[in-house]
């Protein structure tokens, strides 16, 4: 049964969140959120609205970090998701985080971004090269780290897969779930 690490942080997307820990589960796969600290996050929702350049955000539900970014032993996962939301803005500085991802591509494991999930790929420097996709606000980051931007819902290259929203779910998932069942190395 595959084990799953799920990166997230204050502000990040509930929607994706939730989504992602029950989907998991559902398969009876085992999951751990992973945070700065041992807490309960405050996650947000953010959603489009007629007449705004961008989303809006409001609070959403609150999610219970299982472990910290210190106590992640990456040979215990086959895969890591970074998740969207504000969060990769500000988890993209933190240096423990940084280093899981890496190790997670040294260990040639899967590895899942999805939205502004790609800031921490790119801050991580694993995106070089690679065919990604994410939110279009942060696509000059992916860019400048070295990615090739495609406009689709979920990408993979490798055993990296992208998706651009929580309205990618269906072609994200499929993606991820159809990594999980085959072996990691690429």
């Amino acid at each position: 049964m595959p084990q799953i690490l799920i990166v997230t942080g204050d502000a990040g997307e509930a929607y994706e969140a939730l989504y992602a820990v029950h989907r998991f589960r559902e398969e009876d796969w085992r999951t751990a959120v992973a945070a700065p600290s041992v807490r309960r996050l405050h996650l947000v929702m953010h959603d489009f609205e007629p007449g705004w350049d961008t989303y809006v955000e409001r609070p959403g539900y609150g999610l219970e970090a299982d472990i910290s970014f210190d106590q992640v032993d990456v040979g215990a996962y086959d895969a890591i998701l970074i998740l969207g939301g504000r969060a990769p803005e500000y988890l993209r500085n933190d240096r423990r985080l940084l280093e899981i991802v890496r190790e997670f591509d040294a260990q040639q494991k899967w590895i899942f971004a999805i939205c502004h999930g790609i800031q921490v790929l790119a801050a991580a420097g694993i995106t070089k090269g690679k065919r990604i996709t994410c939110y279009e606000h942060v696509r000059f980051e992916a860019e400048q780290a070295g990615g090739t931007f495609v406009d689709e819902e979920a990408v993979r290259d490798g055993r990296i897969v992208t998706g651009q929203t929580w309205q990618s779910h269906p072609e994200f998932y499929r993606e991820v779930f159809a990594c999980l069942k085959a072996p990691a190395r690429s």
